[in-house]
Order: C-alpha cells, then structure tokens, then sequence
C-alpha cells in the first residue's frame, strides 16, 4: 500500500524536531510542531508550518502523553507521525494507537519494535538469523539465584544487563563472584524504577570494548542495505559524546562482515524503515564482533552517515513509510571521507557533569565547507530541567579522519552559547588527546581523561575586555561636557574608572584610562597596557598591546559573557571588599543551586541550629540528586520551599555563623 504525505506531525522537540522539519521542507510537506507550555518560544515552533500546544511543561503530561499527540493529529489532519528519538519513538502502544487511528507511524512495524524492546526476545531472534552475540545467560524469568549459579560458566567478568530500556541504566560490571548478589539487588532496583521492569540478564564483559554500530534501511518490498558503520566509543555513563564514520577500528572486509550481520538482523524482525544495530567489538580483537541491541528509530548521531553516504535518512524513512521501494541497492553505496560529531550539552564537566541552565543570550553557530549544525537553539531559548540537557550537534567532514578532526575542533571552537556552561571546551580537550587523534578508543577512554581536565583560568586579557564592555556601554552618546564620559579626565590629572571583577576563583580590579579609541587598562598587579575598543551590536573588538580579538558579548543579571577562540568566559563586577571587620560576617555561608531543577527535600526547618556538614536543601534535575550541606556550624535561613523549581546559581539558604564564645 501507498500514501501521499501532504502533512506529517513531528512529535518531539528541540534539535531533532528542527532537523525534521527542515527534510518535510525540502519534500514540499507541510509540518506539525508540537509544544509544552515551557517550549512556547522554541525554535521548532518557530519553523513549523503549524504548532500545536500539547500540555503543561512534564513530558509525562506533553511529549510523552499518547492521548495529547493523538489530539493533535486530529486537530491538524496529519497523516502520518514522525517520533524522532527519544521520547515515544520506541514505544509499540503509541505506534498502535497511531495505527488504530489510521495515521501512518514513521517508523518499523509494532512487532519489531516489542521484539527488539526486549532485549533477551532480541537475542534469540538474531542468533536464530546467525548473528553472533556475546556469551550469556538471557531468557526470560531469570532470578537472582539462576544468575548466581550461570555466571562462572559465563565467565568474569559480567555485565549485568536489565532486559528492558536502554541509556545505561541498570547496567553493572562484576568483576568477581562475591559482587554479584548486591550488583544483581541494585541493578533490579534502578531497572523497575525507570523501566517498570526488573528482568535481568547477564554477558560477558568484553575487555577493551568498542562500540560500533550499523545504520540499516528496509523498505515494505523486501529490500534491506547497510550505509556503513559508526564509532561511537567515546561515551560517558553509557551515553554517546562523539560519534563517527566510518569507524578507525575495522578493515574493509569486518566492514562487509558486520553490515551483513547488520542487514540479518533487520531481517530477524521484518524490519522496514531506518533503524541502527550495536555492536560491541574488542580493541583487542577487531575482527570479532558480537550484537548488543537495535534501535528501532532514527540515531542521535545520524549525520556523520548522512555526511559520508550524501543521502538524507529522514527523507528516506518518510519514502519508505509512504511504501515507495528504496532508491539504492547495496551497490550504489559509497562511503566518502570521513565525518566526526560532537554533541553539545547544557552540563559543567568542571563540577562533575552537573546539568546547567538558563536563558540563552548570544548565540554563535559554526559555519564553513564540510561544517554542519544540528540544533535547537535560538536567541531567547529558556534552558531548564524540563528534558535532556542536548542542546546541539556540531558535525564535520573532511577527505580523512585527520582533516576531520581538525575541522571538528575548528567548528566548536567558532561555536558559542551565552547564558550557560556546555561542554564546549571539554569536548576540544577530548578532541585533543592523544589516543582519539590515533583513533586508539574504548569505552572507557573518556572516564579515564576526565580527571586530565581543567577549564583553563580567567587571562588578564578576558577581564580587560569584560571592564571594556562595561565601559563602553556607560560612554552617553551625545555628552554635554567632559565630566559626563568616563574618559577620566580631570584637571588636577586622570582619573581612571575602576571595576572590581569575579572570573571563576579569581577576584581582581581592573583600571581603565583614557577614551576607546586610545586607553590604558590595568589589572591588579600587572603593568599598563595600551588599550582599544569597539562595541557593534554583539560584537567586541579589543586591542590590548597590539593584539585584536573579537568576542560574542552579552550581559545578563550583571554577568558579562564573552566568547573567543573556543572559550567562553563569564565576568560578573562584585562589591568592593568591606573597610570593617564587622562590616559583614566573614563566617556566614550561602547555598546556592549547582544546577536548575527542583527542591525535592528540605533537611531543616527555617530557623534550625545546624553543625557543618547538615544536608539543608535537595535539588533534583534530570533524575540527579544533588545535597547541599551547611558549610559552618550557624542557623539556617530557608529561601526555598519544597517543590519550589530554582535555578542555576539561585540563592537557596543562608547560613548565619554561631560566634565563637569570647576567651
């Protein structure tokens, strides 16, 4: 059977959302956005033909409610749906309930979505087609005592593995038998709380693992190809960081060995449309791979097999869902160079990968030959804790693994998002490692590298230009003499404007003389230095010694942000130090929030007398708990109250010092 699409509903949000409406665009069909309360203003809606508010802010009430997207298909007359990834488009009950309604869901048939869900159901049906999978223990029921008694005959050590789901979650190594009944005990614990599902199994734990996977295509006609593979080893707690294509590890002939293997398991399940099969590969044997799991969706990383096959897999699986035949046969398929990506989150790798947030004030995407941006961001997108810290995928090609790497750290380097901390610059540290440059990856490489970084430290040179875009914005434009500037001129001699500035750890004055186009500048404890400077809109142009850079510059709530070069600096201008004593208690403490989200628990009451050490506010973002504990021994001051959402760098309670007794 066929279909016309003249309308496709796209039930997500953010970077794949845009990505997806821009393929309808270039099809001549018309797009549906859908929206919570809280992506109002989203860039999505912005570039949807039509948006369609679908609930309050929770996903559980908007992009994860069956009954709200069902309504907005019949609102609009959409034909078909689109799920992107994440969110529904795994779930068999909402691509039923499209069928049940007659709208076409863009994706694989029900049966191949239930049968790969489950991963114990997905192993038997591919080592029924031949494919190999790691050495277990996976059939349904299992207990805790039927995997205490398999696990030498499978070998240590073991991963524990919940049979539904994905994410990482619920995943643990056991290196020994005497681990094994307290890893089994947490890992059905975290499986039923984000899965409703405690089925366990176990494999093998591959030493020096790699994780490669395959992107397939199947059309209603039978037909099933590969478009190669992808590397996607650099991960952190089981969650993809770079990604890239083709992999580094394989040899042309593993190359057609595992995009068989690939093809074989679509075929397990009848498989149509685009879906993505993991692998795990030894670093020590890459010749032998073995079957992890099928995404039955569209990949995060899918550009980099866009960029090095030229197709588009969106229109593709659009086509394919219409019945249309696929317009490649295996042999058309070529891969071209090289593509790597690098997904940008709102997250302080700094502070352990808290998540971040906030209003987004300056904005710069990368641009160039073989650049491309995936986002779904704008000027003005409020970043809170509502839904996954991704914010973008910045994604470059390049004849060969070298060339592509560098024009990556190029990329990011002219990337930049002002109003919040993203993992920017850790991700060019990563780029820069030795053993990525090799292309000598594992899993674990990107744990081991974390301890290595460090954002660099505030340079004189960011203060200065942060003082000078202070400066600049306070010169009046039509001044009626020359005490209205801030130039410093006096009679008696200059007077410099002075501003007290907080970079990171680092508290320092900066003294600016003279008049934009010719000025002296001095930080606290360094010499004069010549100094020019230019604001036009957003731009900064500052000359320090000679030496011109330009920034991305915004202000907000006092904080100035400047980007250059890669790094973004944030420089907020603070009170002048006390001249008493007792001017302020230098013993008294403030908790404020490490990331946006919400208070899930108070440990005190207002007022409480508390010792150093009293947990006193719980936020939770993003299914992370983070306590935060009285520094000193004092009274508390709530400013919060349970429930309450709050965000990065929000005041949340004061801690009053008790005196020390007079000796």
């Amino acid at each position: 059977m066929t279909h016309t699409f003249d309308s496709i509903l796209v039930a997500n949000r953010g970077e794949i959302a845009v990505r997806v409406i821009r393929t309808l665009r270039s099809m001549g069909i018309r797009s549906v956005a859908v929206f919570s309360d809280a992506d109002a203003g989203a860039r999505h809606v912005a570039e949807a033909d039509v948006a369609v508010r679908i609930g309050p802010a929770p996903a559980r009430q908007s992009y994860l409610s069956t009954e709200a997207l069902l309504d907005a298909v019949r609102r609009t007359g959409a034909q078909a749906v689109h799920p992107g990834y994440g969110f529904l488009s795994e779930n068999a009950h909402f691509a039923e309930a499209l069928s049940a309604a007659g709208v076409v869901f863009i994706g694989p048939p029900v049966t191949a979505i239930q049968t790969m869900g489950d991963k114990i159901s997905a192993k038997a049906a591919v080592s029924a087609f031949g494919v190999p999978v790691v050495p277990g223990i996976s059939r349904p029921g299992l207990t805790d005592d039927d995997l205490i008694g398999g696990a030498a005959d499978v070998g240590f050590p073991v991963l524990v593995k919940p049979s539904a789901g994905g994410g990482g979650k619920g995943m643990r190594v056991v290196h020994d038998a005497a681990e094994l009944p307290a890893a089994l005990a947490s890992a059905r614990r975290e499986a039923a709380s984000a899965f409703g599902d405690d089925t366990l199994f176990l494999e093998r734990f591959v030493l020096n693992p790699r994780h490669i996977e395959v992107q397939v295509l199947a059309d209603t006609h039978g037909a099933v190809v590969h478009l190669g593979e992808r590397e996607c080893s650099l991960q952190r707690r089981h969650q993809k960081v770079i990604e890239e294509a083709p992999s580094p590890l394989l040899d042309p002939e593993t190359r057609a060995r595992i995009g068989a293997a690939a093809c074989d398991t679509a075929r397990s399940v009848d498989y149509t449309g685009a879906g993505t099969v993991e692998f795990i590969v030894s670093a020590d044997r890459p010749d032998e791979f073995f079957f992890m799991e099928m995404n039955t969706r569209l990949q995060v990383e899918h550009p980099v097999t866009e960029m090095v096959t030229g197709l588009d897999l969106v229109e593709l699986q659009v086509r394919i869902a219409a019945g249309e035949a696929l317009p490649i046969a295996q042999d058309d398929i070529r891969l071209d160079g090289h593509a790597i990506e690098a997904r940008v989150y709102a997250e302080d790798p700094a502070r352990g990968f808290l998540p971040t947030g906030g209003d987004v004030v300056g904005l710069r995407d990368a641009e160039g030959p073989g650049v491309r941006v995936d986002s779904g961001l704008t000027r003005g997108t409020v970043v809170g804790s509502d839904y996954d810290p991704m914010l973008a995928k910045v994604i470059a090609h390049a004849a060969d693994r070298p060339g592509a790497l560098r024009a990556l750290d190029a990329a990011l380097a002219d990337t930049a998002v002002l109003g919040l901390t993203t993992n920017i610059e850790f991700l060019r540290f990563l780029l820069a490692d030795p053993d990525v440059v090799a292309g000598r990856l594992d899993t674990g490489l990107l744990d081991r590298r974390l301890p290595d970084f460090a954002p660099a430290e505030p340079s004189d040179d960011e203060l200065i230009a942060a003082a000078a875009y202070r400066w600049l914005r306070s010169w009046p434009s039509a001044p009626a003499g020359p005490w209205e500037v801030p130039s410093g001129w006096r009679i008696a001699g200059r007077a410099p404007t002075s501003m007290r500035l907080r970079a990171g750890e680092r508290i320092d004055h900066v003294w600016l003389t003279g008049t934009p186009a010719q000025a002296t500048a001095t930080v606290e404890g360094g010499e004069n230095r010549t100094l020019s400077a230019s604001l036009i809109g957003d731009q900064l142009a500052v000359t320090v010694d000679g030496l011109r850079a330009s920034y991305l510059v915004a202000e907000t709530g006092g904080t100035v942000w400047l980007a250059c070069d890669g790094r973004v600096a944030m420089v907020e201008e603070v009170l002048e130090a006390p001249v008493r004593p007792d001017d302020e208690h230098s013993g008294d403490a403030e908790l404020t929030s490490p990331m946006p989200g919400a208070v899930v628990a108070l440990g005190v009451e207002d007022g409480a007398t508390v010792t150093a050490g009293t947990v006193v506010v719980t936020v939770e973002a993003m299914k992370m708990e983070h306590a935060l504990s009285a520094p000193v021994d004092g009274v508390v001051e709530l400013l919060v109250g349970a429930g309450e959402q709050v965000k990065v760098g929000q005041l949340l309670a004061r801690i009053t010092a008790t005196e020390e007794p007079q000796a």
